[in-house]
Order: structure tokens, then C-alpha cells, then sequence
């Protein structure tokens, strides 16, 4: 049901706040917040009012919540200082007085003083065109150290289905946070908004695999579509092949042998290689120290067995540009001249592999400082695959430090779309942490950052911004205490490290992000 006040509507079933017709990007938390405000505007709402709806009971900082409702106000146009939507009542709380627009049902029932828990889930909307999930396939070979092979037979099948322009198809950092779940297909689809949703086993014995899938409507829990595979791990992937076909077959047959023949893309054809690609790519994900230490000998085993393997190139040149923002590096010459080498044999031998231009052409530009060429490297990812969440985020990135942080703020929000479970979404959040503290939003900065920060609180970048914000929007206690962090996980970093540490190209945004810093009370 649609809220509408001034000249703004804020749509709970589409999670949308809009001026007009401009869409507003705001963080979850901060959405929330607003809706439960404008739900509850009949009364004022306590500090522990906002914490047991909005937080979950979870206990958070004074400087947490303040931020947030800052965030609001800024959103709707509102400042503490005016109060003309959100207005504070002196040692009791907030209340949301704007006059309310809405409508209602003719039997609706009076509005409960607390929204339910439910309604502080993600709720997202079923794109127009066809929208599926490839959920991880069960492994019944009873041998748990044979996980990451049906894995690996899930991502190239999503692979294959995203390659595909008109599919919108849920990342598989998403998918797989369904793993070693027991679940209902309706409520997958609900979760992250999709039409179908696809699952299956995977068995081994020996040299032989039987793989089956089936294809559920995910509103009405309908099986339209299932089918065994057979055959030898030598042709594995005709196997996948066949199942990417076969799916796309049943939700449009309509579809030409052409655009099928297109979805038939595979990474390697060495899958000794590619094992060790699929072992590495969890360290990756989870980007501590230890997990990159781990990552990159595997990809660097892949690229020995499989020389044109492309993706390994492009990840572990990945895994040299995450080592060099976090300050990790013991060889900094060294690693970056071996990141830039191994960044471009990527996009070189990946010409059509959407993966190695995206990781490869973001490496390139952090070590390289090419960002114009990583930009153009990654819009033809997205030539190559438009459902590709990274090259989403990534691509925002690179428009962040090129100077065009609004226009970056549509990618990450297409990224969490595209994956709104990604085990990376604190990368995604920090990519729009940093685009409003380049923009000079600092409060939506602050805020975006802590959620990353509470996901990864050893990622260098996103301690950085927290200080520079807090700095910028006069918070000097929180800004102070997130340099001393910053410190702790790097006691070289300086404000003259700044120009050489991540290639933001627009001066004045530079400046900013130093004058917080330094405010902040960072050393020259």
C-alpha cells in the first residue's frame, strides 16, 4: 500500500521511496525506519520501539540509531533542525507528523501500534519478464569432500542461464544460501522474487553421474519440468548443457535453437582445473586475510593445469587488487605488478567470459589506475551477461572513483537485486557507503558503512569511510574511535597513502575524503 505526503510516495510492497518520478536509493534499515515512522504516526515511537521493530531486539549504538534517523530526514527532505516530517519529542521519541495520503480497503482494520516482524523482511517485486533461482543440487554420493563438485554443476548452470539477456536469474551467491536447507518453494520465491525456481541431486559413483533436476512454479509449488541425466565425468559438461537447455525449454519453448545454443557456454574444459577454481571461490568470497591466503595458491594451481583458464586469471588478480586496499601486501611493487600481469592475460584470453573482463578489468584499474579501460571492460561483461551481480557492483565502483557517484548508486542498487542474499553484500554496501561520501551525503555514508562494517570489520576501506563521514558530519567521538580501528588494521596508513591507495579521479572528491580523514584525526 502506497504512502503519499508532500510530493513523495513510499510503496511497502515495492520497498520504493520516490520524489516524483526520481526513485530515492536508501539502505534497508533506513526504508524500514521510514515505514515504520509513517505506520506508527499516530503515536510517538520510543527508542526501544525502533530497536525491537527495526533491529530486531538487537541492541545498537546511540550513534547507530541517531545516524539512521538522519538518514531518514535526509532521504525525505527534512533536516533535524526544521522537523517539518519527523519531529522529536523531548525524552520520549519520534513521530512522523507529515499528513498521509493513502489507500485504504473498504474493511481495513485500525492500524496496530507495531508492525508485525514480518513486514520487515525484504519483500521484492516478481520482475515482468521471467525470473528464476537455480537452487544448490543435493549431493548424495555420501562423501562431503564432493560438495564443491555439485556446486560447480549449479554455477555453470546459472552460468549458462544468464547469458541469456531477456532471463532475469538470481545470482548464485543468493541461491546458495539455500544450501543443506530443507526448503518450501513458494517461500524461495518470495524471498527473492522469482517466478521459478530450479532443484535437483547430484550422485557419484566411480567414474558415472546421474544428475536430476526439475523446474517449480514458485507461486503455486507446480512441477512443470523434471529430468535425469547419465554419464561419465568425461562429459560432465554436455550434461550441464543439457539441463541449461532443457530449463529455458520449459519456461519459453518459444525461444530459438539459436539463443539456447548461446546459453552453452563453458568455463574450462579441464576439470581438474577447474576444481581447484570452484575450492577457491568461497575463500574469495569470504575476503579475510587467512581466505584470500587460501584462495590464491588454488587459483594459481588452475591456471598451471589450464593455462588459457581465464576466470582464474581474472580472480586471482582479484585477490592481489583485495590484498592491496586491505594493506596486506608484504611485496607491494611485486604483487601489483604480478596482479596487473595476471589482470590482463584475463581479459585477454577472456574476451567472451563476462567473469574474467569483470574481475580482471576492476583489478586493472585499483592497479593499473586504467579506470576508464576497467569500466569499458566491464560494460561488456554486461554486453555478455546482464545478470551478472558483480559486474554490477564492481562497475559502480569504477564509476565512484571516476566521478559519477549517483550513476554508480543505480548499479549496486541492480547488484542487490540481482542478489539480495550475496555472501558479498558488504562489498555492495560499501560501494554506496563511499558514493554518498563522495557525493557529501554523510549521513547515508555513516550508514551504509556500519551495516558493511558489521559484516566485515577488518575491510580497511569500509573503516575508512566510517571516519571520514562521522568527521564530515561533525561526529567527532565516532569518527576518532573508527581511526583508531583503521590504525589497528593498518598502522601505516596515512592521509598521504589516500591518492595512491584507491585511483579516485575528481580532485574535490579527494580532497573530501581526506579532510575527513584527517579530521577524523588520521596522520599526514
Amino acid at each position: 500500500m502506497p504512502f503519499l505526503f508532500e510530493d513523495y510516495c513510499l510503496d511497502a510492497d515495492r520497498r520504493e521511496l520516490k520524489r516524483g518520478s526520481e526513485l530515492i536509493a536508501i539502505g534497508p534499515k533506513v526504508f524500514d525506519l521510514l515505514l515504520y515512522l509513517v505506520q506508527n504516526r499516530e503515536q510517538v515511537v520510543t527508542r526501544d520501539d525502533l530497536l525491537e521493530a527495526v533491529w530486531g531486539g538487537r541492541i545498537v549504538s546511540e550513534s547507530t540509531l541517531t545516524s539512521h534517523i538522519n538518514a531518514v530526514r535526509k532521504a525525505i527532505g527534512d533536516t533535524g533542525k526544521e522537523q517539518r516530517l519527523i519531529r522529536t519529542v523531548a525524552r520520549k521519541g519520534i513521530r512522523f507528523v507529515g499528513k498521509i495520503a493513502e489507500e485504504v480497503p473498504a474493511d481495513a482494520s485500525v492500524t496496530h501500534s507495531r508492525i508485525p516482524r514480518e513486514r520487515l523482511e525484504p519483500i521484492l517485486t516478481v520482475p515482468d519478464s521471467p525470473s528464476i533461482a537455480v537452487l544448490p543440487f543435493r549431493n548424495l554420493s555420501g562423501d562431503v569432500e564432493r560438495d564443491y563438485f555439485a556446486d560447480g554443476v549449479v554455477e555453470d548452470i546459472i552460468t549458462a542461464l544468464s547469458r541469456i539477456r531477456w532471463l532475469f536469474v538470481i545470482a548464485r551467491n543468493s541461491s546458495f544460501t539455500y544450501k543443506g536447507r530443507t526448503v518450501d518453494e513458494k517461500q524461495v520465491g518470495r524471498e527473492l522474487g522469482v517466478r521459478y525456481v530450479v532443484e535437483g541431486s547430484v550422485r557419484q559413483s566411480e567414474n558415472r553421474i546421474r544428475i536430476t533436476g526439475q523446474l517449480v512454479d514458485a507461486a503455486s509449488g507446480t512441477h512443470l519440468w523434471a529430468e535425469r541425466f547419465e554419464g561419465t565425468l568425461d562429459d560432465i559438461f554436455e550434461l550441464q548443457d543439457q539441463i541449461a537447455t532443457s530449463i529455458v525449454g520449459a519456461i519459453a519453448s518459444q525461444i530459438e535453437r539459436a539463443e539456447i545454443e548461446r546459453a552453452r557456454r563453458k568455463p574450462t574444459g579441464s576439470l581438474s582445473a577447474y576444481d581447484n577454481y570452484l575450492r577457491a571461490m568461497p575463500h574469495l568470497h569470504r575476503g579475510t586475510r587467512e581466505a584470500i591466503n587460501e584462495a590464491l595458491p588454488l587459483f594459481y594451481k588452475a591456471m598451471q593445469l589450464d593455462p588459457e583458464f581465464a576466470s582464474a586469471h581474472a580472480m586471482a588478480a582479484w585477490c592481489h587488487f583485495w590484498r592491496k586496499i586491505n594493506g596486506w601486501m608484504t611485496d607491494r611493487p611485486q604483487e601489483i605488478t604480478e596482479g596487473v600481469r595476471l589482470a590482463r592475460l584475463a581479459v585477454e584470453l577472456g574476451k567472451d567470459d563476462a567473469v574474467a573482463l569483470t574481475r580482471g578489468g576492476h583489478a586493472l584499474a585499483h592497479l593499473a589506475g586504467e579506470v576508464d579501460g576497467g569500466i569499458a571492460l566491464i560494460d561488456k561483461a554486461l554486453v555478455l551477461n546482464p545478470n551478472l551481480a558483480p559486474a554490477w557492483f564492481l562497475g559502480g565502483f569504477l564509476r565512484t572513483l571516476r566521478g559519477d557517484p549517483d550513476a554508480a548508486i543505480d548499479f549496486f542498487t541492480r547488484a542487490m537485486r540481482f542478489s539480495p542474499l550475496d555472501p558479498e553484500m558488504f562489498r555492495m554496501r560499501a560501494g554506496v557507503a563511499l558514493s554518498h561520501l563522495l557525493a557529501g551525503r554523510f549521513d547515508a555514508a555513516s550508514s551504509w558503512a556500519e551495516q558493511s562494517f558489521g559484516e566485515a570489520p577488518t575491510f580497511l576501506a569500509v573503516v575508512a569511510i566510517i571516519a571520514a563521514s562521522h568527521a564530515l558530519a561533525g561526529r567527532t567521538e565516532q569518527a576518532r574511535t573508527a581511526v583508531e580501528h583503521l590504525r589497528k588494521l593498518d598502522p601505516t596508513f596515512r592521509i598521504s597513502s589516500l591518492d595512491g591507495w584507491i585511483p579516485i579521479r575528481r580532485p574535490e572528491h579527494l580532497a573530501r575524503f581526506a579532510t575527513g580523514l584527517r579530521q577524523a584525526g588520521l596522520p599526514e
